[in-house]
């Protein structure tokens, strides 16, 4: 059923159910805004999305957060399980379920993702200098399974074991033309590839969804192996650094470098992507994706704002580059993002805000709309 019709027959049910509809309205908001439940207490929310980023064009859905604190003991950190099925206008749907989980006295950290999308993406090419103008529409159906099972082993020193499974299938090339210009990748036919591996994270941040001070230093080696069953043997070293200082009483300058570094048989799909809602924001998700990536952003928060008591507003900037190989870093170009977007505080007593970011490149612009930080 086309997205209009649906969206006509939500209207005429509202309007015909005008008691009815105020009643649960009332309900949500108060349950949502007025946050009165104590600090340790758990939180779940459920809520309509709207939003328009460059890979996926309008997109509409549904979200789901629960947080909580272990044992309800507010000397744990804050734990965040995060539900998401959309569909978009780019005929694309999907469901995402995202969690960072800290067990009693935090002795235990759980931090992954599982993805299952039917998601036609726009593929440009590989490395650094591919044109804006020169892309195919690629149909794959992806399913994605990252886990890191992490202990303490020092104060917010963490260590354990990670693996990433990914699982691209369908998948579909609509060249019309341009299968000369941009190449047949490594995995045009699909691929299921199984990464094991080990990591080393330093995290002695305290909200997950809205760090205000602190440091996330993350280094993590995986390999995946035709021995185990992959389709293909590549190996990548992961590293992630965030720092979060205090500015005044309310504002956060934020800043996170991030650099993925890949070997051997890469497919396309698990090559460095650029762009996306977290990290150079504006840039369609794999608009450049090449074995290297090195990125960098800043973002300044003011959470609220001093005028207003659950409104804030956060700038940022960003550049970052792909590349295939370190002696070639030096020739490839060097990308930038920036924008900036209001904050709304939902959740007051566990100071967790709604972000709305617009951010602009030299090839376009996009929205993000999203509970919790980019980073």
């Amino acid at each position: 059923m086309p997205l209009k019709t649906l969206c006509s027959l939500f209207v005429l049910l509202m309007c015909s159910q005008p008691v009815f509809s105020q009643n649960i309205l009332v309900k949500y908001l108060k349950h949502t805004l007025m946050d009165t439940s104590p600090p340790a207490k758990p939180k779940f929310i459920a809520y309509p999305t709207l939003a328009f980023a460059p890979e996926t064009n309008w997109e509409v859905g549904i979200s789901g957060l629960l947080v909580y604190r272990a044992k309800q003991d507010t000397a744990n950190r804050l734990s965040e399980l995060k539900t998401f099925s959309f569909v978009t206008l780019a005929q694309q749907y999907g469901t995402v379920l995202e969690h960072a989980l800290y067990t009693d006295k935090n002795t235990f950290f759980f931090l992954g993702e599982m993805r299952f999308q039917n998601f036609p993406i726009t593929y440009f090419g590989i490395g650094p200098k591919t044109v804006a103008d020169e892309h195919v529409v690629v149909d794959t159906r992806e399913f994605r399974f990252r886990e890191r099972i992490l202990r303490q082993i020092a104060p917010s020193v963490f260590t354990g074991f990670e693996l990433d499974f990914q699982r691209l299938s369908r998948v579909n090339f609509e060249w019309e033309g341009n299968q000369q210009i941009l190449g047949i990748p490594r995995g045009s036919n699909g691929s299921a590839n199984l990464s094991l591996g080990w990591g080393l994270l330093y995290d002695n941040i305290h909200n997950v969804l809205n760090p205000r001070h602190g440091k996330y230093m993350e280094v993590a080696y995986l390999g995946s192996n035709t021995a185990w069953g992959s389709t293909y043997t590549f190996n990548t070293l992961f590293t992630d650094f965030r720092f979060y200082h205090p500015v005044k009483e309310r504002n956060v300058l934020a800043t996170h470098i991030y650099g993925q570094f890949s070997d051997g048989d890469v497919p396309f799909n698990e090559l460095a992507l650029m762009g996306g809602e977290r990290l150079m924001r504006g840039y369609y998700l794999g608009r450049y994706r090449d074995k290297k990536m090195i990125a960098g952003q800043v973002e300044y928060r003011m959470l609220p704002v001093s005028f207003a008591k659950r409104w804030g507003l956060s700038t940022f900037a960003a550049i970052g580059s792909v590349f295939p190989s370190i002696d070639q870093y030096q020739d490839a170009p060097i990308r930038w993002a920036a924008g900036a977007g209001p904050r709304f505080l939902i959740f007051p007593k566990k100071d967790v805000y709604n972000r709305l970011d617009v951010a602009f490149t030299s090839e376009g612009m996009g929205f993000y709309f999203h509970i919790g930080e980019a980073f």
